[in-house]
C-alpha cells in the first residue's frame, strides 16, 4: 500500500511541476498542457506574416493545402509542428523559399526583428499593388522621410 501511495505522490508532484513550469529546460514553452518549441512558434509567425502579405485568409490557404483552417491556426501559433513536406507545400503556395520561415530566428546576442502586424502587412500589400513605379517610389520615399523624422524627434 505504501509503495502505491509513493508512486501516486510522485505522479502528482510531476504533474504539479509540469503545470507550474512555463518553460522546460530544452527551451520549450508550455501552451496549455502541450510543450511548444520557440522555433515552431517562429515558423508559425512567418507563415502568418507571408499569408497576410499575400492577402489570403486562413480558410483560403487551408483549402488549397487540403487542411482545416483550425489546423492552419495551430501551425500559425506553433501549437502544431509543420512537417517538412507541408512546409514545402506552404512555401510553394505562398511563393517563398522554405528557408524564409526560418529567417530572423533569434540567436544568442543577436537582436530579433519584429514580425509584421496585420495592419503593416496590409499596407505593404497595398503598396506593392501600385503598378506605377514612379508613384510607388514617391510613396516609399515619403514613408522613409516620415520614419526618419520620427526617429530624430524620439
Amino acid at each position: 500500500m505504501q509503495s502505491k501511495m509513493l508512486h501516486d505522490c510522485s505522479s502528482l508532484t510531476s504533474w504539479v511541476s509540469y503545470r507550474l513550469m512555463p518553460f522546460s529546460l530544452s527551451g520549450k514553452q508550455l501552451c496549455g498542457e502541450k510543450m511548444v518549441h520557440p522555433v515552431d512558434v517562429h515558423v508559425g509567425k512567418k507563415i502568418r506574416e507571408v499569408r497576410l502579405l499575400r492577402g489570403m485568409t486562413q480558410v483560403n490557404v487551408a483549402e488549397k493545402l487540403g487542411l482545416s483552417f483550425q489546423q492552419l491556426q495551430k501551425y500559425e501559433t506553433g501549437y502544431n509542428r509543420v512537417s517538412a513536406s507541408k512546409m514545402f507545400e506552404i512555401a510553394q503556395l505562398l511563393d517563398v523559399e522554405p528557408a524564409y520561415f526560418f529567417e530572423g530566428l533569434p540567436r544568442a546576442g543577436v537582436p530579433q526583428r519584429e514580425a509584421l502586424d496585420e495592419r503593416t502587412a496590409k499596407a505593404a500589400q497595398a503598396l506593392s499593388s501600385i503598378t506605377d513605379e514612379k508613384i510607388r517610389a514617391q510613396i516609399q520615399s515619403m514613408i522613409h522621410e516620415l520614419a526618419g523624422r520620427q526617429s530624430l524627434s524620439a
